[in-house]
């Protein structure tokens, strides 16, 4: 199976389990930027589902956040750039982002490039966006109204 075709096979089933399609998203409606092989994306899944609100699951290694998109997470989220790296990745220890004076747009192309520096899970609704980091703060995203 080809990258395309599995990425085309993802969307398709997680926007039918998920409830939604994937390209669109309405203001309310909920999507979760996530990895499926990590335990907390997993539980915020989880989470997800037991609330019963309709959300969308991009698996953001197969299909990473544009530069564009990426800012408005981070600007959503209300936090720096930095903020976001996931320092336990092999590729952080490799390329040593705090062992140099990088700017946010330096890094925000370090993370477009290499997706698995960015902490997960991210939960988006609306002009709000959380990092679900501990999963306590996606029931609490949950109950904010916009």
């Amino acid at each position: 199976m080809t990258l395309g075709a599995a990425r085309e096979g993802y969307r398709k089933s997680d926007s039918l389990l998920a409830g939604g399609r994937q390209g669109q998203m309405s203001d309310d409606k909920i999507r979760i930027y996530q990895k499926p092989t990590c335990s907390t994306c997993r539980e915020a899944d989880r989470i997800l589902r037991e609330s019963g609100v309709e959300y969308d699951k991009v698996n953001y290694i197969i299909e990473p956040p544009g530069e564009e998109k990426l800012r408005q997470l981070i600007a959503k989220m209300g936090i720096a750039p930095r903020d976001l790296l996931r320092t336990k990745e092999a590729v952080y220890r490799e390329l040593n982002p705090d062992k140099r004076d990088l700017a946010d747009d330096e890094i925000i192309a370090l993370m477009v490039e290499h997706p698995e520096l960015m902490q997960r899970p991210i939960i988006e609704r609306g002009e709000r966006a959380v990092l679900g980091r501990p999963v306590e703060k996606i029931r609490e995203f949950l109950e904010q109204k916009e």
